[in-house]
Parts: C-alpha cells; structure tokens; sequence
C-alpha cells in the first residue's frame, strides 16, 4: 500500500476536498434519521414471554420505566453453548452506552432462543452487564424475522428468505410504549444496517488500511471472542 506523498499544502486542500462529501453524507444520514422517525408504526397485539434467571417477564417489563425500548437480536440457539461471534463483537460495544441510552427515555436489551443458564453463562465469560433475556419458548425471534424453520419461506431484510435447517440471524428492533401502555414495533434493520452501530468498525473505516478484508474467505472472518485473541 503506497499512497501519493504530498506538501502540507496538497495535503489539505485533498483533506478540504474530502470535508465537503463528509458534510453532505452527514446532512443525508440526519434526513435518513428524520425518515426513519416518521415511519408509520405498527400495534403489537400478541403476548411474549421472557425469561432471565429464576423469572419469566411480559413484554411490558422490558421497557422498565422507560417509554423506549432497542432490542437486539442476538444469536445464539437452544443447542449452543456459545454466542455467535459477529454478535460478540457487536456486544462488546454494548455495556458503557447503556447508561447514556438511558438518559434519552431509552432501555437496551439482547434477546436469543437459547437457554438462559447457558446465556448469562456466556455473559460471565465476556464479562457483559447488559440485560440478556430468553425468547425460548416465544415466537419473539420468528416474527421478527430474525429466526427461521427449516424449509419454510420468510424473510430477512425485507427480502424472501428460505433456510435449509432452522437458523438464527441478527437484527435490531425498536419499540415505544405510549402512555396506556400499549406496545408499538416502530422500527428494524438487519445485515449490513447493522454495522451503523458497531464502534469498531467506524475507527476501522477511516485507518489506512481500512478492513481489511478483502482477501479473507470471507468478510468477518477475523472475527472471534475477545477472550480469544493473541494480541
């Protein structure tokens, strides 16, 4: 990787030059934003049920007393005893924002089909706080469209999906509890919308080196627990 060395000069009227698309890309993320706010919401009628150690919770309990709720749907399957990796690294950026989303009305929670001794099992090892609830025996990831039946068509990201066996994918889902305590779905986003909110991947993509990825078999395949790394 060779990049063309310039005088100070050259150096920042390529930086300047560079600003001006930054600005517009952030003026047309903040109209995505308002977009996104005006998005028509839909009324959740359907019971859930929750379970965390020794409790089994309603839907409602999850907001707490907040009107706001942001779900993310991590992957993680009755028969596993580990997390997924991809959603490891994007857990990891979840802790020390949480007391911030807090301040705005907001509570943050991850939710999986997988057994709750083996979650907060998984949860110790990473050494996470983040509230961390089972969906095992809830519809919850199926009609979010975030886990799947074997043959059976659905969707993820919008798009008609079919699985060969029965599948987790990631996602996040927001909620908004209004003042009679009914439930709204006013938002979800899957694949690559997903990377708005990994940290690590926004310092990643403006390092020279970018990614990196490109000659990986394929794009995350870096990626592992943290308690796994050699350096």
């Amino acid at each position: 990787m060779k990049n063309k060395i310039e005088t100070r000069e050259d150096w920042r009227k390529g930086r300047i030059k560079l600003l001006k698309k930054e600005k517009a890309f952030t003026k047309l993320r903040d109209e995505l934003s308002e977009m996104r706010r005006q998005l028509p919401w839909l009324k959740i009628e359907k019971e859930y049920k929750f379970k965390s150690f020794g409790e089994e919770k309603k839907f409602i309990d999850l907001f707490k007393d907040k009107s706001q709720l942001i779900v993310y749907h991590f992957m993680f399957a009755p028969n596993q005893t580990e997390g997924c990796k991809m959603c490891s690294f994007w857990a990891d950026n979840f802790n020390s924002i949480i007391p911030h989303l807090k301040q705005r009305d907001v509570n943050f929670v991850c939710v999986s089909r997988g057994e709750v001794e083996k979650l907060e099992a998984f949860k110790k090892r990473m050494g996470w706080d983040f509230e961390w609830f089972s969906t095992e025996n809830s519809g919850f990831n199926f009609d979010f469209n975030v886990s799947f039946k074997a043959g059976e068509k659905s969707e993820y990201n919008y798009v008609e999906y079919t699985s060969e066996n029965v599948k987790d994918l990631p996602g996040i889902s927001v909620f908004y509890k209004d003042e009679n305590n009914n439930i709204f779905h006013t938002y979800s986003c899957y694949a690559r919308e997903l990377e708005t909110f990994n940290t690590a991947y926004r310092f990643l993509d403006i390092i020279p080196k970018g990614r990196d990825e490109d000659s990986l078999p394929w794009g995350m395949a870096w990626v592992d627990y943290h308690d796994k790394y050699k350096s």
